[in-house]
Order: structure tokens, then C-alpha cells, then sequence
């Protein structure tokens, strides 16, 4: 490997890196502020839980890694749109029924569920279903699935802190509104850095070490979560 390869590889694996090996990154975790308000709040706080939502999806690593993956050999604005609306879609749904329903699920399945979301998306951007098993899933429907999913994990951690049932509604379509804001902003930045990096041809040189890294992260991930439902249950 020349020493070009090398740095850009680490260039490329590096931020991926430090994100797995910082303090909140294997779980869906808030910080004292907020858990404290979330504990001690009992009313309608409109704006407390748009910013709630906004900095759990700016933070949230899993979230954002399975993004990256939908959306790297996109090149067009209309489909960038679509599969992440279908994403919106299907985390909105469980997000909001979930916690009106009162349906929860084991944090340490439903997180390591989210980890294999991300192998998923790297495994079939590197072609893996059509070479080793001869076919290729449906990636809408791949998308709204795993968007399910990601949104039973949000429902999962709001209803740890037993929300009130008076404004709960209210407070939830915040919350739910704050995260697509959250994801609209860091989105916004991903696509930036990715539109700069279509231009050179590195892109394509270096999409298959990407994407394993991908691939790497959630195997992390569900190595993690899967330890701690074993350890914990």
C-alpha cells in the first residue's frame, strides 16, 4: 500500500473511528440536562423537546451512519429525497405509535438491530447480495423496514423517562419534528462533504473501503449490544 493509499485511507477511516470509540456511542444515551428536564418535566414544553429531537438525531452516530449509507451512490436530489423520506416515514410511525401505545422493546435488541441496519446498507452497496446470493432486495422497502426499526429505538428510550400522559402528544410531535430537523441539518452537511467528494475520482477508488468501514462499524455495534442483552438482559 503506497503512502497515498494509506492517508487517505485513514482520512476516510479515522472520523468512523473516533466516533465508535467515543463515550455515547453504543447507545441511544442523553445527557444529565436532558434527563434530568425529562424526568422532571409535566406539562407541554413545545420547544424543550423540538431541541430534545434536533440533538438526538444530530448525535445520533447510528442514525446518521445508516443515512450515509443510503445515500452514497445517490446522485440525484430526487432520490436522495425519496429514500430519505421513506426513512422519515418509517421512523415516524413507530416513533409516534410506540410511545402512544406504550409498546416497548429490549434496548439492547432493538439497538443491535439498528447495528445490523448499517451492515445491511454497506453490504449492499458493495454489491454483496447480488454477488454471493444471486439476487438484490428491494432497497425502498429495505429503508422503511430498517426506518421501523430505528424509530422503535427512539420510542424505546423516550419511555424510560415515563413521559405524562397530559400534552403527551403534543410533546411527542415536537420531539418527532425536532429530529427530522436534526436530520435535515446534519444531512445537509453530509452532502456537502459527499458532493465535494463526487468530483474527485478517489470517490470510487476508495467506495469499497468506505463502505466496508461501514460494514465494520455495525458488526461493532451489534457485537456490543448483543454482549450487553447477554450480560444484562
Amino acid at each position: 500500500m503506497t503512502p497515498a493509499i494509506r492517508r487517505k485511507t485513514w482520512l476516510i477511516g479515522l472520523p468512523l473511528l473516533l466516533l465508535l470509540l467515543s463515550p455515547t456511542a453504543f447507545a441511544h444515551g442523553v445527557d444529565a440536562n436532558t434527563e434530568r428536564f425529562l424526568l422532571a418535566n409535566q406539562d407541554v414544553a413545545i420547544g424543550p423537546f423540538l431541541y430534545i429531537g434536533a440533538k438526538h438525531m444530530v448525535t445520533g452516530y447510528d442514525h446518521l451512519l445508516f443515512l450515509v449509507g443510503v445515500i452514497f451512490f445517490l446522485f440525484r436530489t430526487r432520490d436522495v429525497l425519496l429514500y430519505v423520506s421513506l426513512f422519515t416515514l418509517g421512523h415516524s410511525l413507530t416513533l409516534l405509535f410506540g410511545v402512544l401505545s406504550h409498546i416497548t422493546v429490549n434496548p439492547f435488541l432493538i439497538d443491535a438491530i439498528i447495528g445490523l441496519s448499517i451492515v445491511y446498507k454497506g453490504f449492499d452497496n458493495l454489491g454483496g447480495f447480488q454477488r454471493l446470493l444471486g439476487f438484490q432486495p428491494n432497497t425502498k422497502w429495505a429503508v422503511i423496514i430498517f426506518g421501523l426499526f430505528h424509530g422503535f429505538g427512539l420510542a424505546t428510550k423516550l419511555q424510560d423517562f415515563s413521559l405524562p400522559a397530559a400534552g403527551l402528544w403534543k410533546n411527542l410531535l415536537a420531539f418527532n419534528v425536532g429530529v427530522e430537523i436534526g436530520q435535515f441539518l446534519a444531512l445537509l452537511f453530509i452532502l456537502i462533504a459527499l458532493d465535494f467528494w463526487h468530483r474527485h475520482r478517489s470517490y470510487y477508488s476508495f467506495s469499497t473501503a468506505t463502505n466496508t468501514l461501514l460494514m465494520s462499524g455495525g458488526l461493532i455495534l451489534f457485537g456490543y449490544q448483543i454482549t450487553g442483552y447477554l450480560i444484562h438482559g
